[in-house]
């Protein structure tokens, strides 16, 4: 004592509180090792010692069950810190540095502060003045050890882990699906239920390719998915509920449902707050990876498979802009064309034409990245019509199997799905019975636990009958919704095209076929459009395609509409020649149904003669020519056609005609008389 209070302790200090710091690292020290704590508390007393009054010590406990590691979470040790930057601590007490902190930098930041408010430090060993330089030193180099005692006892704990997991016995957290069985082996759970939903999650994923197919799936079935509570009064008990997409990729991503054994999947760090961060590692970079461990949902390869299928779904990735997941646009080549020139990805644009959303596929590598042109531009309609017609001959000789093959799968998945729901019912039924027994079983003069039984009871009722209902009612639609996709996939399994065209066909599906079949198509474009389609087996086809029209080009009316009307001039007018196109279906350039402007227009741009100019080259006259023959006006030629006297064929759409010349017997000499009002009428001789 007389060594701690010689030339350290001075009245300043003791006009200054003195704190005491108490802390365990663990709740389970706290409870177990009270030991340490009422060492630290008896510090009280050397501080008395000293010559602090018992009302000048405040104890700070409130980090009791915290690590000393960090500085985050310990809400006494800032107190502290913030006590003696103000100046009213005049002695810092603890049983040990690590007591304070086993991080070199919380403890060096308390030393500094103590040396510029002038604060004592007091442990079990010693009395301390930050502000000379032996006891800083001696300072230091506890806190150094202290860490470094924090990284031993690290590293001992981690190389029995490490041990224990190169064996394959480290016993850690199970997905959903597994259990430990009594000698803490990893066993597929006993519960059939989760066996089933576990692997309607796998078989469905094989099927659709997808995650969120999967997830639309259960949905669209009702299906539940089970969940265990990790912490709480309740820890270990499943829960159900609907199945969520990052539950899918989690069963996807786990090796342990391939059966193999793996640790080091994950890395935690913390950042400059203090909040844990966790990295997922690459596969070479884990621990510990044990194949054929336990029994597995699936085999291993199918599992690398299934991690193949979703690194490919993944958004674009780097330069190559490798094959996305099927969307629903309609580029039927999303992801398979490649560029003829560079060997590139090509991606994809849309736009409308004729109301109608088209695609183009471009390359766009070099224009991005250095500024340059691009590459290749490529309309995609004409492609991707003679992809799909490859197609459509190589599907034929298959549809038939193929419809039977989906015909049986979506039977075996109703009836997959019909078991879960009676395995659900059956659930809810074995609780409500429990519930019953327990019910049946109380003092029924216990009114207190008889009501809360009774409603336990009638709770788990309810959970039947809801869950009966909901097995009669998939029941009830699925027999004929199966039936009717039996008959139709029957329908269309002898022709394809009928499906391949059909507007209810998803684009979506019809992409998904193309890449069974097809491993990439390499377009060219030259004199005209080179097309090769390398497919899945190996085998190649090569097309040739022609340049589509460009710009204005794509506006013209079609050829054989512009010879229909050249045909037709020589019989009808313009409005008639409309009317009749109309009524053949066809169409001009722009998709638009004609009216008499609009042929008029298509023959004066395409030069066809008029109508009026091939009257005149058969012959026929016109109205005063007609007059001059006949010897009357030209009202008279026009009174005798609406008369029906002489015949006319009109040359335009307002009813004026050109008449073929007078036979023998003209209309004037027929009738004997005179229709001219202009010229008085004579006697015929007699």
């Amino acid at each position: 004592m007389a060594t701690e209070s010689t030339g350290k302790v001075s009245a300043d200090h003791l006009r200054r509180g003195a704190y005491l710091y108490v802390r365990q690292s663990s709740l389970k020290q706290v409870v177990n090792n009270t030991e340490s704590t009422q060492r630290q508390y008896a510090l009280r007393g050397r501080a008395v010692a000293l010559g602090w009054e018992e009302d000048q010590i405040t104890v700070i406990d409130s980090d009791q069950g915290r690590s000393g590691a960090s500085i985050n979470g310990r809400d006494g040790f800032q107190h502290l810190v913030a006590e003696v930057s103000m100046g009213r601590a005049g002695i810092v007490l603890g049983l040990e540095v690590s007591r304070l902190a086993r991080n070199n930098t919380d403890w060096h930041r308390l030393l500094e502060i103590c040396a510029l408010t002038g604060t004592l430090i007091l442990d079990e060993d010693g009395l301390y003045d930050p502000l000379t330089f032996n006891d800083r030193l001696v300072l230091g180099m506890k806190g150094t050890m202290s860490e470094a005692e924090l990284h031993l006892l690290k590293a001992r704990l981690r190389g029995g882990q490490l041990a224990k997991a190169r064996r394959g016995e480290l016993k850690q957290g199970l997905p959903i699906g597994y259990v430990h069985d009594y000698a803490d082996r990893i066993v597929k759970d006993p519960d059939a239920a989760v066996r089933e939903v576990i692997e309607r999650v796998l078989s469905l994923f094989a099927a659709t390719g997808s995650a969120r197919q999967v997830v639309r799936a259960f949905a669209a079935d009702q299906l539940t998915f089970p969940s265990r509570i990790r912490t709480g009064p309740c820890k270990g008990e499943l829960v159900w509920g609907p199945l969520k997409h990052w539950q899918v990729l989690n069963v996807l991503h786990n090796p342990l449902y391939a059966g193999a054994f793996c640790y080091g999947r994950r890395k935690v760090r913390h950042d400059v707050h203090g909040k844990v961060r966790i990295q997922l590692l690459p596969r070479e970079q884990w621990d510990t990876l044990i194949p054929d461990h336990h029994a597995g949902y699936l085999t291993f390869e199918q599992w690398e498979n299934n991690l193949a299928q979703l690194q490919t779904q993944a958004a674009a990735r780097g330069d190559d802009r490798r094959a996305g997941p099927p969307r629903e646009g309609t580029a039927l080549l999303q992801g398979l064309a490649i560029c003829g020139r560079c060997g590139r990805r090509m991606t994809i644009a849309y736009h409308l034409r004729q109301d109608h959303e088209v695609s183009d596929y471009r390359c766009m590598t070099h224009a991005i990245q250095d500024g340059g042109q691009v590459c290749q531009r490529i309309p995609g309609p004409s492609i991707e019509a003679a992809v799909a017609e490859l197609l459509l001959q190589m599907l034929t000789p298959l549809a038939v199997e193929t419809a039977l093959t989906v015909s049986d799968e979506i039977t075996a998945r109703t009836a997959e799905a019909d078991r879960m729901r009676t395995t659900h019912l059956q659930r809810a039924q074995y609780r409500a019975d429990l519930a019953k027994r327990r019910y049946l079983a109380v003092d029924p003069d216990n009114r207190l636990v008889a009501d809360s039984l009774e409603a336990d009871w009638n709770a788990a009722l309810r959970e039947v009958s809801a869950a009966r209902t909901d097995v009669e009612r998939a029941r009830t639609l699925a027999a004929p919704r199966q039936q009717a996709t039996r008959e139709q996939l029957a329908r269309l399994a002898g022709d394809v095209r009928s499906l391949w065209n059909d507007p209810a066909t998803p684009m979506r599906e019809r992409k998904r076929i193309t890449r069974l079949l097809i491993a990439d198509v390499t377009l060219i474009k030259d004199d005209d459009i080179t097309v090769h389609v390398r497919l899945s087996a190996g085998q190649t086809h090569t097309l040739h395609l022609p340049l589509p029209l460009g710009g204005g080009k794509l506006w013209q009316t079609p050829r054989p509409v512009v010879d229909a009307i050249d045909e037709l001039l020589e019989h009808h007018t313009d409005a008639e020649i409309a009317d009749i196109l109309n009524q053949r279906g066809l169409t001009s350039g722009k998709g638009c149904s004609f009216h008499r402007l609009l042929v008029r227009d298509i023959r004066e741009n395409y030069q066809l003669r008029n109508r009026h100019d091939r009257l005149r080259d058969r012959g026929l006259l016109t109205a005063p020519e007609l007059a001059v023959l006949l010897d009357v006006s030209v009202p008279t030629v026009w009174k005798w056609h609406r008369a029906g006297l002489i015949e006319g064929e009109k040359y335009n759409d307002k009813n004026a005609c050109l008449y073929p010349p007078p036979g023998p017997n003209p209309p004037r000499v027929q009738q004997g008389i005179r229709l001219d009002r202009r010229r008085p009428a004579t006697t015929p001789a007699k």
